[in-house]
């Protein structure tokens, strides 16, 4: 009779009952339509601010081309004046007033201008590089956003595995009370039972509150609220990198990473500017033509003329065309100083480069080690579960019979509850980790998300299903005596 009222291994995946205040009246509540992991990223791509940022930042590095561009471009200026003059003779004494207006045009036609080419060049290559940054940030949001829903999960999966807990140690609060009641333990095991319970409880509201910071994260993510998300099914293949090769995929990464190919493109920007600085001793060579008519005063034609017979009665008109040649001499050190800031900018943007180059080997191998390794923790923190379970029920047994007591009992129970959540953890990082190789090699895609899509539960119940289901028959398998032979 009193072993029933211990947890057993089957009621570990649906420990959660009415003793816990208002939980069995939500319980019975239907659950409101679950959202996917595309939904959420389709939600993330219409609604980041982020990376609406991003694209209004390359919309306006973007335009740093034709800036450069109209450099070597026509250029076309019109102007239109209007003086009145006033003159004054002392001898003899006369003054004389006269109004006048004139307008012009002019256009001058870059012939050789190395500084401006060069700054095209360079233009050119900050738009690539802010196009990758783009292309990067949007891959960022692949991740970012299976990082805001997998943490929605594992905050879940843990306030079930807390709720589970709290519920057995109540349990074992009862059943503590029950025998002192009849004399059957002393009041060590009831206060025991009681600390364990209320430590229990306070985790499971930690737990809860984790679950409320996840959901917020993801509305920052999204800009819209969620009510419930599919959940991953324990039948996803947790399989080893393909290929199983460290030195293929840092290959990959040293091609393809978007970090990596956007420092690229910042080290020819810079290799272009120091051709643009120092193309400042050049010299430069401009067509010009020029048309203007006006009053003869505003053109700076006298009258009476010092031509002789020349006089002006009317408006003047003026046309010129011709090449300027201009050689620059000295600036007072300008352009010396802005070479060598040149050459200092460029040594600068290469060993940045290094250092990243440096960084995504380091990443790439870390997280290739990371998913191997996630790999095999999997297996081992499922064959925890079991263990524990087993333990549980042993000891459970053992304290019945007098050969346990009830620290070893608890202790056995908070180990069990330690490896569903180790479990738990384990596996989403094992998404995450390979999520995140797949961003260092540059391969990352919205394809990715949708083959884990293929493995989530529409009806995913965290307080039924955050266990893999025949755990009970394994642990309950690993208590029978061996088979005679």
């Amino acid at each position: 009779m009193l072993r029933s009222r211990f947890p057993s291994a089957t009621a570990l995946a649906l420990a959660v009952s009415g003793a816990i205040p208002g939980l069995a009246l939500a319980q019975q509540a239907p659950l409101a339509s679950m959202t996917d992991l595309v939904s959420v990223y389709q939600e993330a791509v219409l609604n980041n601010a982020d990376l609406a940022a991003s694209r209004a930042d390359y919309a306006a590095q973007s335009e740093i081309v034709p800036q450069a561009r109209a450099g070597l471009l026509p250029n076309l200026s019109a102007g239109y004046d209007i003086n009145d003059t006033r003159t004054s003779l002392d001898q003899p004494s006369a003054v004389y007033n006269r109004s006048g207006n004139s307008y012009r045009a002019q256009l001058s036609q870059p012939l050789f201008r190395a500084d401006r080419w060069f700054q095209l060049k360079a233009a050119k290559a900050v738009d690539e590089q802010a196009a990758v940054q783009l292309s990067a940030t949007e891959q960022n949001l692949i991740l970012q956003s299976a990082q805001a829903y997998f943490s929605v999960l594992r905050a879940q999966d843990n306030l079930a595995t807390a709720r589970a807990e709290e519920n057995a140690f109540r349990r074992q609060l009862d059943q503590s009370q029950e025998r002192f009641n009849v004399g059957l333990s002393d009041k060590t095991d009831t206060l025991q039972s009681q600390a364990s319970y209320d430590t229990a409880r306070a985790n499971r509201i930690i737990a809860q509150r984790q679950v409320d910071d996840a959901f917020q994260a993801l509305i920052t993510l999204t800009n819209r609220e969620y009510n419930s998300l599919q959940g991953i099914v324990h039948t996803l293949p947790v399989l080893a990198p393909i290929p199983n090769d460290a030195s293929a995929w840092v290959d990959t990464a040293s091609r393809q990473n978007l970090d990596l190919l956007a420092s690229n493109y910042a080290v020819e920007a810079a290799e272009q500017t120091l051709r643009q600085r120092k193309a400042g001793h050049a010299p430069t060579v401009d067509a010009v033509a020029q048309y203007q008519k006006g009053d003869n005063d505003n053109l700076g034609f006298s009258n009476p003329s010092t031509l002789p017979g020349v006089s002006y009665g009317s408006d003047v008109s003026q046309r010129s065309i011709g090449v300027q040649l201009n050689i620059p001499i000295y600036s007072g050190g300008l352009t010396s100083s802005q070479v060598r800031e040149a050459y200092a900018r460029l040594t600068q943007s290469e060993q940045q480069r290094e250092s990243l180059r440096r960084q995504v080997v380091e990443n790439t191998r870390n997280l290739h080690r990371a998913v191997n390794t996630d790999v095999e923790q999997v297996q081992a923190r499922k064959q925890s579960i079991i263990s524990n379970q087993s333990s549980v029920l042993a000891t459970e047994i053992g304290y019945q019979v007098g050969t346990r007591n009830i620290v070893d009992v608890l202790d056995a129970q908070r180990q069990l509850y330690s490896s569903v959540r180790d479990y738990n953890n384990t596996r989403y990082d094992y998404i995450l980790d390979n999520l995140r190789l797949k961003q260092a090699a540059g391969i990352l895609s919205p394809g990715d998300l949708q083959d884990l899509t293929r493995f989530l539960k529409a009806d995913y119940n965290p307080d039924k299903d955050f266990l893999p289901p025949d755990l009970a028959k394994a642990a309950e398998a690993l208590l029978k005596p061996p088979a005679k032979p």
